[in-house]
């Protein structure tokens, strides 16, 4: 929230200077994001007014003025600008005045100076030359009566400073100027100016017709007629001001009256053009289908669970949100209806992200506005109307539903000085609630407080503990060592840290990234084969619209703009969150009910298999290079790989990894028909697991060094091409009777034509045995047995036989 101080000090003024105040305001919890000054440096620029604007006569879009800058005679200037003419004041900049830096930071200094043989002797200035806004369509006019002579800097108040709030969502009683200077009186004991709300004259006895038929939704409405209102009088200059000064910009009357006291009291309210509504008003949540068109220009479709103000016709305006237009005001409105709700948090919180636009109304009521000063507020409204476009104002009209319930809050003293971590006395509490005009009890080390009507943050003890020690002041808490043991906590050795998985990657090459959790609707539908993903309300970019159900297509995208910055070769891994739909998900802390999200690791490699060296020739990196980084990630356990189909990875190279029978994962080269749709020059080979399978790990385990000297054989057989490497393995580990220690395959031979001993569609497999007895020594009877059993077993299961 940005405001002056000027504004703040006229409700509040501390004995603090500005930087005083920002840190108060800070340390109680109203972080000022920035200061600002309204102005930038300048001097010597007064008001002055145009006494005669002759034409130059060598130039034809250059004036002569005489201009009363306060002084004996009148000055000479040489001018430009389109709107100067006789009558006007302006801001002058005198001869010897300095003007705010430019872009090179160097202040321009105002002599005499002569244009087209027209001697000048000052300048007139814009708002953009005085570096106030943008504005550069001519001079800034000033009000017809500003003092002449008067320093430009004292008229305008310029000497002032914009403060810009960042507030929490609990601090909603802070979202006006005047809510923050209730808060700077109870900080600091100064006075508080509170508005008076005194009841304008009743003209007229017209009533609007008004039905709360969705008390969940309103809890009170109140508003009032005021007709022969002049909506093409200009804003007054003050009102402009302070609203600039606020970042709101000036668009009409009735508009910026309304803008005015949202941001002066924070009642955001609503002004309809009281002839282009149909019978009556109804608050209702809107009907399933239902169309409104919104004053941005935006068409919105509603629901159910959308409110809206209608009248007998249609819905007029979203509720707590924005106005319809419809009913808006404009240059040719005569009658109002002027409205101030209380819109439940809840009723509309969400709804106007929903529509992918926000606000200031809607920030405000699903934070909670004061629902007991709606009337007071119109007054408020309803007198600068009549002050600034005139009118008659008719009688108040108070709808009452249901109005929220303050439960009382009680606060144990010596619980609050434990949990503040210093002595407070009951007298300290009860000075606190005081000063912030909290209603309150007291019993012995007991308060009990009711929490006032635009406090909707006050409902455990822990918020007003927060209070005390928030007006006492932060920095008065002592500087105690925490008494609680620092204890290490000792992680098992069962699993290891998501951080030692990090340093293993990076051991094997890879780089992390981090990507967004929101990724593109094509990515989900071609790489992970979801059709349905869940879709977002409110994208933070039109394509990123869906929660991501694999880590694939985020590596892809991060691939692609690694390439398009000419890395020759890449190797990314990402640690991350995956979301999918899971009906068996209940509601809790920690999850969203229908939503399943489990952490997985995925990874990515690209380019030459190794970095560029003299000693071996440069080849791509493939399948098993990729195998092999994760059979060391997980050794000494063993990983099974399973010949599967998967949507984003070629079909005739691709697996299913399993670990101890359990499916944790796929890896594989990326599918052709994707490696030409993302436009890479040559596939990528991809890995994703499930990541708690990736961090479980067994216990170290002793064991004895081997006594007897172990035995090798080799075995060269004949299979047939389909038999795998793993299914040659799993026959030799089941024939043995406890001797085989190891089996690894050494070599495999194919002829390139049929030979006497290798048929077509034959292979030659050799594979290394290891055989070991721990207790004595083998002998050849019981080696030749063992090997002959491995041969039957070959023979029997995978239909292998002896190569001679």
């Amino acid at each position: 929230m940005q405001f002056p101080e000027s504004w703040l000090r006229s409700f509040c003024n501390p004995a603090l200077n500005t930087q005083e105040l920002a840190e108060l305001l800070t340390m109680s919890g109203l972080e000022v994001e920035e200061l600002r000054p309204v102005a930038p440096p300048f001097h010597g620029i007064v008001v002055a007014e145009i006494l005669s604007a002759e034409q130059h006569p060598n130039a034809d879009k250059l004036r002569i003025c005489q201009v009363n800058a306060g002084g004996p005679e009148p000055l000479q200037i040489v001018c430009g600008a389109p709107n100067a003419r006789a009558g006007i004041k302006v801001p002058l900049a005198t001869v010897g005045a300095e003007l705010p830096p430019g872009e090179d930071g160097k202040a321009f200094k105002i002599g005499v100076g002569k244009l087209r043989g027209v001697e000048s002797f000052g300048m007139l200035c814009s708002a953009r030359e005085l570096k106030l806004s943008e504005e550069h369509g001519g001079l800034l006019e000033l009000a017809a009566e500003a003092p002449v002579g008067q320093n430009i800097r004292e008229h305008l108040q310029l000497d002032d400073t914009l403060f810009t709030l960042k507030l929490t969502p609990n601090l909603a009683h802070a979202l006006s100027v005047y809510g923050i200077a209730r808060e700077v009186s109870a900080l600091t004991g100064a006075p508080l100016q509170t508005p008076s709300f005194a009841p304008v004259a009743v003209s007229h006895q017209d009533k609007l017709p008004v039905r709360i038929e969705a008390a969940d939704l309103c809890g009170r409405f109140s508003g009032r007629i005021v007709r022969g209102v002049n909506t093409q009088v200009q804003t007054p200059a003050w009102m402009v001001d302070r609203l600039a000064r606020c970042g709101q910009r000036s668009v009409s009357p009735l508009v910026d009256i309304s803008n005015y006291v949202m941001f002066e009291l924070g009642r955001p309210s609503h002004i309809f053009d009281l002839d282009k509504i149909h019978d009556e008003l109804v608050i209702r949540w809107a009907k399933p289908g239902e169309t409104l068109k919104l004053l941005n220009g935006n068409t919105v479709t509603l629901d159910e669970t959308v409110g809206v103000v209608a009248d007998a016709q249609a819905p007029e305006s979203l509720a707590g949100i924005m106005g319809g237009e419809a009913t808006a005001v404009s240059d040719s409105t005569r009658n109002v209806y002027v409205e101030a709700a209380f819109w439940w948090p809840g009723a509309v919180m969400g709804r106007s992200r929903r529509f992918n636009f926000s606000t200031d109304a809607g920030h405000r009521f699903e934070r909670g506005v004061d629902p007991a000063l709606t009337v007071e507020h119109i007054e408020r409204i309803t007198q600068l109307i009549l002050d600034i476009c005139g009118g008659q104002a008719g009688p108040m009209d108070d709808t009452i539903a249901a109005l929220p319930e303050r439960k009382p809050v009680a606060l144990r003293v010596a619980r609050a000085s434990k949990v503040i971590g210093m002595p407070v006395s009951q007298e300290d509490c009860a000075r606190v609630f005081t000063r912030l005009g909290l209603a309150f009890t007291e019993a012995p080390g007991v308060l009990t407080v009711t929490p006032p009507s635009f406090r909707f943050d006050l409902q455990i003890e822990e918020d007003l503990i927060e209070e005390v020690i928030r007006v006492l002041g932060f920095p008065q808490l002592p500087a105690t060592p925490p008494l609680a043991p620092v204890v290490a906590k000792v992680a098992s050795e069962s699993r290891r840290s998501v951080h030692a998985l990090r340093h293993a990657l990076a051991g094997c090459g890879y780089f992390e990234t981090i990507n967004f959790s929101f990724v593109e609707a094509r990515w989900e539908n071609e790489l992970a084969g979801n059709s349905n993903p869940i879709q977002l309300l409110n994208p933070i970019a039109a394509p990123l619209a869906v929660m991501r159900t694999s880590l694939i297509g985020s590596l892809i995208n991060t691939l692609r703009y690694n390439l398009a910055r000419r890395a020759p070769r890449v190797r990314l891994f990402e640690i991350g969150r995956v979301f999918l739909r899971d009906a068996s998900v209940v509601e809790s802390d920690a999850s969203i009910a229908g939503v399943h999200q489990p952490m997985r690791v995925a990874g990515l490699a690209f380019g030459p298999a190794e970095q560029q060296q003299w000693s071996q020739r440069e080849r791509q990196v493939d399948f098993f290079d990729v195998k092999g980084d994760l059979e060391a990630l997980f050794a000494p356990r063993q990983l099974r790989f399973v010949a599967a189909e998967h949507p984003a990875l070629h079909p005739g190279r691709s697996a299913r990894i399993e670990l101890d029978g359990q499916d944790i994962g796929v890896i594989g080269e990326l599918h052709p028909k994707w490696r030409q749709g993302y436009e890479l020059p040559s596939a990528p080979i991809v890995f994703e697991l499930d990541l708690p399978a990736v961090l479980s790990r067994p216990l170290p385990a002793a064991q004895a060094l081997p006594r007897q000297q172990s035995v090798l054989r080799d075995l060269a057989v004949i299979v047939g091409e389909g038999v795998t490497h793993e299914a040659l393995m799993q026959t030799i580990q089941s024939a043995h009777s406890g001797l085989i220690r190891s089996a690894k395959l050494f070599d495999v031979f194919k002829p390139s034509q049929a030979s006497s001993d290798l048929k077509e569609g034959e292979r030659s497999m050799a594979v290394r045995l290891e055989l070991l007895d721990d207790e004595v020594t083998l002998t050849e009877e019981r080696i030749e047995q063992t090997v002959s059993a491995v041969i039957e077993a070959l023979a029997q299961r995978l239909g292998a036989r002896l190569r001679a």
